[in-house]
């Protein structure tokens, strides 16, 4: 029979040894994440009693969410990072454990309901029946027209549903409740629509002859939307905002392909034209793409302001990071980008649309 390892007493008795007793540090890194987690409890709480209760919200009402739950997530990194055995069971957001207490489930869901109910696309959004056909419809028909073939096209159409899932989660025509400028779904301001506009009607013509079917669409959401924000429009919000940043990159990638073979990466790379547009330009005109080092104040401020080197002291502290590093950090963007994946198949197949 086995016999249980024990310390002797001085009385004679056994003890199993307890626990080592937690540090200052550990501790207050205890309560820092316990004080983040009742403070987003309590602004969900408010905003929950100000939507049922139709009280007019604040001005950009999902600020404060948004910045209690980057908390909420940030000190519990904090906490695993001084306490590594407080890293818990996997989540079903698929958020790393480190950085996520599988506890607070509820209160995300809850977070994430609320900013449905906030960006509920207004009565006179112009929807459209088949909104995931479209963004891959549109999608490979300007790759095409920057000179793709119809197999390296087809990429163009998955990336471009890979852009429609990170910026509105899928969901089109959507307001924006934490800005005043970027609305619709591909949430553009005023100044890309229109400059995506411009870019537009510089292809047109060649679009006509590459899909006739397709220019015909898009002539009639052309009379649909006329005048009205046009961001409202699902079609034209998703092909001004589609030409206006990621246009004339639709035409290299098999380039971009060759020089980042993951499928994800390749999601990254491009919504990384939305967050970091210029450096990673020249990351891609570099040679060395992964290796390419930012280390500019400002560019790190875009990335951390979009969730990339956010949650946590330490992940803060970074003043470079190399694009190898920042596809890594980009982590939070690799479950929408796999429904997105999953969504391209399936409009392929012909089970969505």
């Amino acid at each position: 029979m086995a016999v249980a390892a024990t310390m002797a007493c001085a009385g004679g008795l056994s003890a199993i040894a307890e626990p080592a007793a937690l540090t200052k540090s550990q501790i207050e890194a205890q309560s820092a994440y316990d004080q983040a987690v009742a403070g987003f409890k309590a602004v969900l709480a408010e905003r929950r009693a100000q939507i049922d209760g139709k009280k007019k919200l604040p001005n950009l009402p999902g600020q404060a969410l948004y910045l209690a739950r980057v908390k909420v997530m940030s000190t519990y990194k904090d906490l695993t990072d001084a306490i590594p055995e407080r890293i818990g069971a996997p989540n079903k957001f698929n958020v790393p454990p480190a950085y996520f207490d599988v506890a607070i489930e509820p209160l995300i869901t809850e977070y994430a309901e609320l900013f449905r109910i906030m960006q509920t696309p207004p009565a006179k959004a112009q929807a459209s029946e088949t909104p995931f056909r479209d963004v891959i419809d549109i999608g490979t028909v300007i790759a095409r027209a920057q000179g793709l073939d119809a197999k390296d096209a087809e990429k163009a159409g998955e990336i471009a549903l890979a852009l429609f899932y990170a910026e509105t989660n899928g969901r089109q025509n959507i307001g924006n409740a934490r800005s005043n400028t970027y609305k619709g779904s591909l949430q553009t301001g005023p100044s890309e629509n229109a400059k995506g506009r411009k870019k537009w009607a510089a292809i047109r013509e060649k679009v006509r002859k590459i899909d006739p079917q397709f220019a015909a669409r898009d002539d009639k959401e052309e009379k649909r939307a006329g005048g009205t924000d046009e961001r409202y429009n699902h079609w034209i919000a998703v092909r001004n905002g589609l030409m206006n940043a990621h246009a004339d990159l639709f035409g290299r990638i098999p380039e971009i392909v060759r020089m980042v073979p993951d499928d994800i990466d390749q999601m990254k790379v491009f919504e990384l034209i939305q967050i970091i547009p210029s450096p990673t330009r020249s990351a891609l005109a570099s040679g060395d793409f992964m290796n390419y080092r930012i280390s500019d104040p400002k560019i790190m401020g875009y990335l951390r302001n979009n969730a990339v080197f956010t949650f946590g002291k330490k992940d803060r502290a970074k003043t470079s990071a190399t694009y190898r590093e920042i596809l890594d950090g980009m982590w939070l963007f690799d479950d929408k980008f796999k429904r997105a994946q999953k969504k391209f198949e399936d409009v392929k197949a012909g089970n969505a649309s």
